[in-house]
Formats: C-alpha cells, structure tokens, sequence
C-alpha cells in the first residue's frame, strides 16, 4: 500500500485535546497514522522520498464515525413495521419478529450490502452489529470493506431448539472470525432474561470467555426485564446480571432506557457500555435515555442508529443532532450534554466500548487511518462563531460527507461510492422485498 500524504483545510483528531489544526494533514503507512498535525510539520516527518499526495483542499478531515448498535440486514423491513412501538416485546414480535420467520437466508446478502453502502456514504467507517445469518452477513460486509463488532443474535422466543442450535451456531461463527484483520466476533444474546433464559445466558458468558469477547445486548427498552426478575429473583434486571456474572463481562446494551436510578454505580463500576438510539426511541413513543445522569454517574456510553426500520436512516450526523435535543427536552436545559461529548460518542467512545480504542476511534499515530472528509464549502459551517463541534452535531449532515476511508483505503471518494454496488444492492433488496411479502402471505 506505500505512504499517502493527505492535507485538508482542517483536521479533527478526537485525540482528547480537543485541537482542530488548521491547514493539517495526515501521513499514512501501509494503513496506519504515521504522523498527523499541522501540514508543515507532517511534510518534515514524510521527508523527500516519493510519496503519494493528496490535497482535499476545502475539507475537514476527521476520524470515521463509529455505529455501536444495529442490524444490518433489517433494511428489508424498512417501511414495514410503522405503528409499531418496536422497544416492547409485543410491538417487536409483531413488527419484526412475524417477518423474520417468513424471511430466507438469500435475502440478507443485499440488506446488508445496502446498510453498509448508507454508512459508507454518510460516514461510518465502523459498526457493531447484532443478527443470525451471519454466515451470508460476513462477506457483505468483508466487501464493503467497513470495520465492524459482528454479534452473533440468539433469540429463543418461538424456538423451544434455539439454545442448541443458536449456541453451537455462535462458536462456529467465532471460531470463523479468529485473526481477521477488520471484523470481530462477538455474542448477541437479543434481550436477557425476556427472550434468553438463565441456561442459555451462562452457556453465551462460556462463549464469552472461551473466545475472549463481549456481549451485544438489548436491555431497558422497558421495564420487561426489571418486571420478570423482581418476580422470579426479588431483585432488578442488573442485580440479576451481576448474581450471574454477566457484569465480570464486556458487555455493550442498547437503549437503557428505563434502568433504575440504584444500579447506575454497578454498571458504571463494571466493563459496561449503553448504547444510546434516540431515534429509534423517539419513534416508539418512548422516554429518553437518561444520558445526563448517566455520564454523572461514570456510565460508559456510545451512540447508534439501531435498525433502519425503527429509525430510517444510517445517518450518524443526524443521530447526534436528534441525541443533542432529545437530551435538553428531557432535562428542561439546553446543552446539557455538550456537542463535544456527543461527537465522541460517535468515535473514541464507541471505539472503546467495542474493544478498539488501540485501533480506531481518533486520528492518533498508531492506528489505523479510518478516516472521513467533509466538504467546508458545504452549507451549514458558518459563521466562525459556531465552533466545530456544534457544526458537526447540529449544522451538517452525513451528505457533507464526500470522502470515506478505512485501513488506508478508499471506500468512496468524491461522493462516489468505491466498494460497494448501491444499484445492484438496491435492486436485489426490492426483489427480496418482493419475495418476502409473498412469503408472508
């Protein structure tokens, strides 16, 4: 791959100092940052060989945002489960789940193929993920060439075989993920205790440590889980969890929204991330994340789309903005989450919470150059009054997105998406639509 030189107008780095350089620039070895800051200082390190340049000119230049929570092959339910609350389990049954029994293996391949080809566009660079059929998920998405967490989903409900199947089935794909170089395996229990039972949970925390990985959940999108374990252990869902040993794991969980107040300090002493969606909150009709509360206490966070069909859209930047004011409607305060820790949120946050902070998340020597350009010329940057950060969660969008890259190579460039076939993605979703809505005839 050689050694790149990319300038820009401005380069984020989300390397904790909170700098933006000025006319800055990033060196790129075979893949990884070699050196990043002003321009005039990163020429000095490149020296005089020859090397590969490019200047963005009017762009800003910063770490490729980072998905925690989704489900890629979902996309073919895009527009089939309106007015469904999708966070209780009713709701998810009937807007999700009565699909997913009709639907076959063939129709993943181009669900995922369009996720991805959305994410790219719009700026992702990494995503965690949470599904079955990962056997025809996997090489989707090893084309797209994204980074991803690839959590194998086990769902019992309706299925008295599930824990055989489903565990054995997760080892296999674990086993199969072993040293790939952009994608990890995890395990994807749906929901503890809603849809796993205790049997199953302790044989995924096996997993768990036989593979060295973590846990990608759902929890709190309503009170089900804190219901069903007062009911049958006398104590919360998260005591339960701790009881068990699900809290000695890592372990990332989406929405949290109704968590009570008591086991905040032990999810925020043990290696625990929630994974804030508020879109697909705001559509079920449901309460807020308490985010600010949250971050008080010393919870990990990280922010994501959730599926497209409770949210619509793989647009990173509009989930910011959407986290930005849902946060001050539920606290009755402007900005009671700054625009600065929404934005890492979305990078070194995540990337810490899916086990790649050494690999991503920031643009810092060392790591691997999964990085975006913004086009500054763009509506939305002015005045200079407006700092960085408040541009990129309340200001732009994802289509201000012109350049995506990842492990040093491009996957769009010029808005012109290089890795992946939206077209031919796009045509074999609507056959499989076709298909699907057959099948469920």
């Amino acid at each position: 791959m050689g050694r790149m030189l990319l300038r820009a107008a401005q380069v984020l780095t989300m390397d904790g100092s909170g700098e933006l350089i000025h006319d800055g620039a990033v060196l790129i070895h075979d893949g990884v940052i070699e050196a990043v800051g002003p321009a005039t200082q990163v020429m000095i390190v490149a020296g005089a060989a020859a090397i590969e340049t490019i200047d963005l000119g009017r762009r800003l230049l910063m770490p490729g945002l980072i998905n925690a929570h989704t489900h890629t092959p979902m996309t073919l339910f895009r527009g089939l489960s309106e007015g469904y609350s999708l966070l209780t389990l009713e709701g998810w049954v009937h807007g999700i789940r009565d699909w997913e029994l009709v639907m076959t293996p063939d129709m993943v391949p181009p669900a995922v193929s369009v996720s991805c080809g959305e994410m790219i566009r719009t700026g992702t660079t990494c995503f965690a993920d949470q599904y079955f059929y990962m056997d025809r998920i996997v090489p989707a998405v090893r084309a797209s060439g994204l980074r991803a967490a690839l959590a194998y989903g086990v769902v019992e409900v309706g299925d008295d075989n599930a824990h055989d199947w489903a565990i054995r089935a997760t080892g296999e794909f674990l086993d199969s993920l072993r040293g790939d170089a952009r994608l990890s395996g995890w395990i994807g229990p749906h929901a503890f205790f809603v849809d796993n039972q205790i049997s199953t949970i302790r044989a995924e925390l096996a997993l768990a440590d036989r593979f060295a990985t973590g846990l990608h959940i759902h929890l709190s999108t309503s009170s089900e889980e804190d219901d069903y374990c007062q009911l049958h252990y006398g104590r919360s869902a998260v005591q339960q969890m701790r009881e068990i040993g699900v809290l000695e794991r890592r372990l990332i969980a989406a929405h949290c929204l109704t968590i009570p107040f008591e086991d905040f300090p032990t999810l925020a002493d043990a290696p625990f991330t929630a994974l804030i969606a508020p879109s697909s909150c705001m559509r079920a009709g449901k309460t807020a994340a308490p985010l600010k509360r949250m971050l008080q206490e010393g919870i990990a966070v990280a922010l994501g789309t959730d599926n497209v069909t409770a949210n619509n859209s793989y647009d990173m930047f509009k989930e910011m903005q959407m986290l930005g004011k849902l946060s001050s409607y539920r606290e009755g305060e402007p900005n009671p989450v700054s625009a600065h820790t929404i934005v890492e949120m979305a990078t070194i946050r995540a990337a810490r919470a899916l086990g790649l902070e050494s690999t991503t998340g920031s643009l810092t020597v060392g790591k691997r150059a999964d990085m975006i350009a913004l086009d500054l010329d763009e509506i939305g940057w002015g005045p200079s009054s407006q700092d960085v950060y408040t541009a990129l969660v309340y200001s732009i969008s994802g289509l201000h997105v012109t350049d995506t890259m990842v492990d040093g190579a491009w996957l769009m460039r010029d808005r012109r998406l290089l890795s992946v076939d939206y077209a031919a993605a796009s045509a074999g979703l609507e056959e499989a639509l076709q298909e699907l809505r057959l099948r469920r005839k």
